[in-house]
C-alpha cells in the first residue's frame, strides 16, 4: 500500500478541521497551523520492527509514517545518525545513564535540518514545484541549498545579514541565490511569507511547513529503535521555532500507538534556549500560556535566535504536559558546554548543542532531572559551522623549532629516560 493512502490530509492544530494535502500552512477559519494527519488503523498492519530493520539505516526506513505520495526523491541517504552512550560526559555531569543523539554528522550538511528538508523538497517535487527556498538562521539554508542542488531545483534563500559568514558561504557554494536581509530572523520570515503568498514558490518552512516538520519525528523513531524499542525517561533538545521538541514526542506517541514500542509515552521533554533569545523558556518558567516575542535577539547562538517561534505555544504546552521543563543559558555557558562535550566525547557541536548541554547540566544540578535516570541529549548541528564562538576559549598552540630538544623542553621530558620498546 503506497504511503499516500495513510495520509488523511492536513489538520488544524487549533480547531481540528481537515484540509487536503497541498502547499498550505494555516487554517483560514482561525489562522491555526496545519499538521499532517494519518490513518493509524491503516498504517498498523503495514509496519513492524522487522520491516524497519530490514531497510537501509536512514530516516526513510520509517516511510509509512512520513507524508509522501511515493518514494523519496530528495535526500535518500539522510538520517540514521548514531545514538552515543556518553559515559565520560555522564561522569563529568554526575549521572548514571546518558546518551547523545548526534545529528552533527547527518548527511549531507551536518545538521538535523537535512531530515526536514529532504521531506519538504520531496513533497515539493510531488507538487510540481521548481522554485524552492527558505528563511533561515543558517543550518536550514545549508540544507535547502545542498539538497535542492542534488535535485536540480532552483533555490532562493533569505538570511539575516549578521549570520555567521561560514554558514552564508556554506549555502552559496551550492549555487543557491542567497539574499542577506537587514533585519531579524522574524522579519526575514515575514518577507518570505509575503513572497510565498504572491508567487507560490515552495518555501520549506512556510507553505511546505506541515510536511517539512514531519521529518523531525525520525529523530524520535531512531532514539527509540536504538534503545531497543523503548523510550528514555528524559530528552533535552534545543528550541528555535519550537517544532523539533514536539515532533520527537509525536514520533514517540506514534510508535506507542502502533504497538512498535510496548509502553506508554512517559518521557519528560526539556527545551533549551539561549538567554539572549528565550521566548519559549521564559514562557515555561513564567507559567504563561503564550510566549512574549523577543524583538532583538542577542546571543552567539544564532541558530536558535528566533524571537517569535511559530511553534512556541505548542512547545511550551508539551513541556508542561510531559512534566519537563525549559531553561536558558548565557553565551559563556554555551561555550563551556561546547568545550566539555568535545573534550569528553569527541563531539564538536555548534552553539545550539552547547546550549542544549549547558541546559541539561543546569537541570541536573537543580534536581529537575534525577541523576539516576536515563537522559538523551539531542545535538542538532556541527561545530565546524560555528567555530568563531570558541576561538577565544582555546589557547593558541605553542610554536617550536623542528628540533627534538625544543620538543623535550616543551613537554617536560628533559632528562627523562627513553621508553623501552
Amino acid at each position: 500500500m503506497p504511503s499516500n493512502d495513510f495520509v488523511l490530509g492536513l489538520k488544524c492544530r487549533v480547531c481540528g478541521k481537515l484540509y487536503p494535502k497541498a502547499a498550505t500552512f494555516f487554517c483560514p477559519d482561525d489562522s491555526g497551523p496545519l499538521e499532517v494527519a494519518y490513518d493509524y488503523d491503516k498504517i498498523k498492519p503495514n509496519v513492524s520492527r522487522a520491516k524497519f530493520a530490514a531497510r537501509p539505516k536512514n530516516m526513510w526506513r520509517y516511510k509509512e509514517l512520513l507524508p509522501l505520495d511515493g518514494e523519496p526523491t530528495v535526500g535518500p541517504q539522510v538520517g540514521g545518525t548514531p545514538l552515543i552512550r556518553a559515559d565520560r560526559l555522564a561522569d563529568a555531569l554526575g549521572v548514571e545513564r546518558l546518551w547523545i543523539k548526534n545529528d552533527a554528522v547527518n548527511f549531507p550538511t551536518l545538521s538535523f535540518k537535512d531530515r526536514v528538508v529532504s521531506v519538504a523538497l520531496s513533497k515539493a517535487r510531488e507538487l510540481g514545484m521548481r522554485m524552492v527556498g527558505c528563511a533561515s538562521t543558517g543550518n536550514l539554508a545549508n540544507s535547502v541549498a545542498a539538497l535542492a542542488a542534488s535535485a536540480g531545483l532552483e533555490t532562493v534563500i533569505l538570511v539575516p545579514a549578521d549570520l555567521e559568514r561560514v554558514k552564508i558561504y556554506g549555502t552559496a557554494i551550492y549555487g543557491a541565490k542567497v539574499v542577506k536581509v537587514a533585519g531579524t530572523y522574524d522579519q526575514v520570515n515575514r518577507l518570505c511569507t509575503q513572497i510565498v503568498m504572491k508567487y507560490g514558490w515552495g518555501f520549506v518552512n512556510v507553505n511546505l511547513r506541515p510536511f517539512y516538520a514531519e521529518g523531525s519525528k525520525t529523530v524520535g523513531f531512531e532514539i527509540a529503535e536504538d534503545l531497543g524499542w523503548r523510550f528514555p525517561q528524559h530528552v533535552v533538545c534545543p528550541m528555535a521555532g519550537g517544532a523539533l521538541i514536539g515532533k520527537i514526542h509525536k514520533g514517540f506517541n506514534e510508535l506507542s500507538r502502533l504497538g512498535l514500542v510496548d509502553q506508554p509515552v512517559t518521557t519528560k521533554m526539556y527545551g533549551a534556549q539561549a538567554t539572549g533569545c528565550n521566548p519559549i523558556s521564559d514562557c515555561v518558567k513564567s507559567n504563561r500560556d503564550r510566549h512574549k516575542p523577543i524583538k532583538t535577539p542577542n546571543t552567539i547562538c544564532k541558530s536558535l535566535a528566533i524571537g517569535d517561534p511559530a511553534d512556541g505555544y505548542f512547545a511550551a504546552k508539551l513541556i508542561k504536559d510531559s512534566g519537563g521543563w525549559a531553561e536558558d543559558v548565557s553565551d559563556p555557558e554555551i561555550v563551556d558546554a561546547m568545550m566539555l562535550l568535545a573534550k569528553t566525547e569527541g563531539v564538536f557541536a555548534e552553539t545550539a548543542g552547547g546550549a542544549t548541554l549547558a541546559v541539561a547540566k543546569r537541570l541536573i544540578e537543580s534536581g529537575r532531572i534525577p541523576r539516576n535516570e536515563e537522559i538523551v541529549i539531542c545535538i542538532t548541528g556541527n561545530g565546524l559551522k560555528t567555530q568563531d564562538a570558541v576561538f577565544d576559549a582555546i589557547d593558541e598552540p605553542t610554536t617550536i623549532k623542528p628540533a627534538l630538544a625544543d620538543f623535550e623542553a616543551l613537554a617536560g621530558l628533559v632528562g627523562a629516560e627513553p621508553a623501552m620498546v
